[in-house]
């Protein structure tokens, strides 16, 4: 994949990008700290940083940065280094995938910060993306730092979280039965008695059965950590457009979640996380299995 890369000021352009379209990113159910600014931009927090991200015709212009931060967060963080044309390829070769893609042909998946990462996809369980959304602003504002320069906070660490108290996060940021589930996780992680970071040198099913150790990871929040902060693109998780998808398209039968991710990590292979992606984007967004 060829691009220019041009810093201007307080930003940096990214020109002829292909594969890209911030709709399709931020609104594909893998991140929740986004914000919709108009119909080509949106502004997001990681890495206890502020980037506004807009599509101009055929540029990306990244703004509130520069090279330095560029290289060192925002490449991997959008996976830059990824070459989206031979997976769409790959993936084309199946029918259903094919008209997928054509879909939401600018979806890349995001590189997330992994303790961020587990305690959003723990709230995500049995939930709504505007309270997911709502959920995780709170818990930065009261818990996380001030980004100097912005209204906006930081994630906070997991020592910090694992100080909090359950009943607070029940009532002040909204998070119902998890907030014990959050606590308990969170106090793992700060005693060090799980290490994140050794996930990243472990299978997917490794690293699958070490995240499901923690309080409120089941296979499918597992999953999804593992796609969206391990870089595990094996993972294929099966929420409820997933399920119906691959039940309309593929297995023509109402079956178990276990055995439709089983079969989805068998039938994409390496690249079942990127299906996945496809595959929710355009389930959700036109109803598909409903």
């Amino acid at each position: 994949m060829e691009y220019k890369i041009i810093e201007d000021g307080n930003q940096i352009i990214l020109k002829d990008m292909r594969n890209f379209n911030p709709k399709h990113i931020f609104e594909c159910g893998q991140a929740f700290r986004w914000t919709l600014e108009d119909d080509s931009s949106y502004t997001t927090i990681a890495y206890g940083k502020v980037l506004n991200v807009k599509r101009e015709d055929r540029d990306i212009v990244l703004s509130n940065t520069n090279l330095d931060d560029f290289n060192n967060i925002w490449y991997d963080y959008l996976d830059l280094a990824r070459d989206y044309d031979e997976i769409k390829r790959e993936l084309s070769k199946d029918e259903i995938l094919k008209e997928a893609i054509k879909f939401g042909e600018g979806i890349r998946v995001l590189n997330q910060e992994p303790f961020e990462t587990l305690i959003s996809f723990i709230i995500s369980a049995n939930n709504q993306i505007p309270r997911i959304k709502r959920s995780i602003e709170l818990i930065a504002k009261h818990y996380g730092e001030k980004i100097e320069g912005t209204d906006h906070y930081s994630f906070p660490t997991p020592e910090t979280l694992s100080k909090a108290k359950a009943g607070d996060l029940k009532e002040i940021c909204r998070v119902g039965f998890r907030g014990e589930r959050i606590v308990e996780t969170s106090k793992i992680i700060a005693r060090g008695d799980l290490d994140l970071n050794k996930i990243f040198h472990l299978s997917r099913l490794e690293g699958k059965d070490l995240l499901m150790t923690l309080p409120g990871v089941g296979p499918k929040v597992s999953d999804c950590i593992l796609l969206f902060a391990f870089k595990k693109a094996d993972a294929f998780p099966v929420d409820v457009w997933v399920k119906r998808v691959m039940e309309h398209f593929y297995l023509k039968e109402e079956t178990n979640v276990k055995l439709i991710g089983k079969y989805g990590a068998k039938l994409f292979g390496s690249l079942a996380g990127f299906a996945q992606q496809y595959l929710f984007y355009y389930a959700r967004e036109l109803g598909i299995g409903k």
